[in-house]
């Protein structure tokens, strides 16, 4: 994913206020004795950015934010599985990202033991619990992996894994040196978490802050794995959660970025699910097409610049940018040269009505089917 320094942290931050957004800073990977200083640069601009809390795994990046009056999220490194641990962080965290290990009827009684037990954060209230509920998956327990380190010498633990678990594999017999293909299963390579299908149970548990992976993911599965999330924790809370709408937001996760989906161990599961196949699964590809020349407020209008492939009346389009997020809708009509056309071509200047703002230099999408690309 692409990096930012720390003159970004204070623009994305006022963003994110502006927007009426908290804003999380990572800071979760292991830190050696030379490295103190950049962290406390880190955590004190941080904290002059104005970010909501930080995320932390080392006692170090734990006892400065303290002692700067940082908010801290315990990170699912800590492999928080039990109450006692809860206890012991509870002085330098007021959230704790349990492990994705755990069953729900774990998490319910750390929950009641947190209540119970009065167990509260620095900041004098009762500690919160996180869960992840959505996104990829480590092959090890709590994301402590050293495939990556030991093949590459790119830690895993210091924010640099190279997803070597994600590729296929020969066995290789040491003896006659023959090689059989690993060919059913990914078998490394776990398949991504959903949890949509029983959300009801997981707030019921006493979880009260859902964690989303999209590290690096575009800001189509940003929008679309947010939304059904939302809409999932409303329907939960007003009571017309119920399986046609589990089906509907299944079905609009599958069309972003997925490796397939299980429910991870939180009902029970003792082993994983691996992917069947390299890369997304998603049942929705984006298109690349052009980019937004111009744009009429008044009218509603957005010119295009076609620099690849064709579109067509009432083909599926999306407009994404870093100002303007996403835009979808589907043309019912489409001017080039003032002219009405039924396509637009690989080249053409053309006119579309879109629903909201888009901007110059913003990058225009035809959405198709998985089945439309093989």
């Amino acid at each position: 994913s692409q990096k930012f320094d720390i003159d970004d942290l204070h623009r994305i931050a006022a963003i994110c206020r502006e927007h009426r957004v908290k804003s999380y800073l990572t800071v979760n990977t292991i830190i050696y004795d030379e490295e103190m200083d950049s962290m406390h640069e880190l955590v004190d601009q941080a904290k002059h950015a104005g970010v909501t809390a930080i995320i932390a795994s080392d006692i170090s990046v734990m006892r400065y934010a303290l002692e700067k009056e940082v908010r801290v999220h315990i990170s699912t490194q800590c492999n928080i599985t039990n109450l006692e641990a809860v206890k012991f962080y509870a002085q330098y965290g007021d959230v704790m990202v349990l492990a994705r290990e755990l069953r729900l009827e774990q998490v319910h009684h750390i929950s009641q033991g947190i209540h119970k037990d009065g167990v509260k954060g620095p900041g004098g209230e009762p500690v919160q619990l996180e869960m992840f509920v959505h996104g990829a998956l480590c092959m090890a327990v709590s994301g402590k992996c050293y495939l990556s380190l030991d093949n590459m010498n790119y830690s895993a633990n210091r924010g640099a894994c190279l997803q070597l678990c994600r590729r296929s594999y020969l066995v290789t017999d040491k003896e006659e040196g023959y090689e059989l293909e690993v060919d059913h299963d990914y078998i490394m390579s776990p398949k991504d978490l959903c949890t949509i299908g029983f959300i009801d149970k997981i707030m019921r548990a006493g979880v009260s802050i859902f964690k989303i992976e999209g590290r690096g993911r575009g800001p189509d599965y940003v929008k679309t794995v947010t939304e059904c999330y939302r809409e999932a924790v409303q329907a939960f809370v007003d009571g017309s959660y119920n399986r046609e709408k589990v089906d509907d937001w299944t079905e609009r996760l599958r069309r972003v970025f997925n490796r397939g989906f299980w429910d991870g161990y939180y009902l029970g599961r003792t082993m994983g699910e691996w992917s069947e196949r390299y890369g997304s699964q998603a049942t929705q590809r984006k298109q690349y097409l052009g980019k937004i020349s111009n744009y009429f407020g008044k009218l509603k209008v957005a010119e295009i610049t076609m620099e690849t492939h064709a579109f067509g009346v009432n083909d599926p389009l999306m407009v994404t940018g870093p100002t303007t997020g996403v835009v979808e809708f589907t043309p019912r009509e489409i001017r080039v040269d003032l002219h009405p056309v039924n396509i637009a071509e690989k080249g053409d200047t053309c006119s579309v009505k879109v629903p909201g703002m888009v901007r110059r230099g913003d990058k225009v999408f035809k959405l198709i089917s998985r089945e439309e690309l093989f």
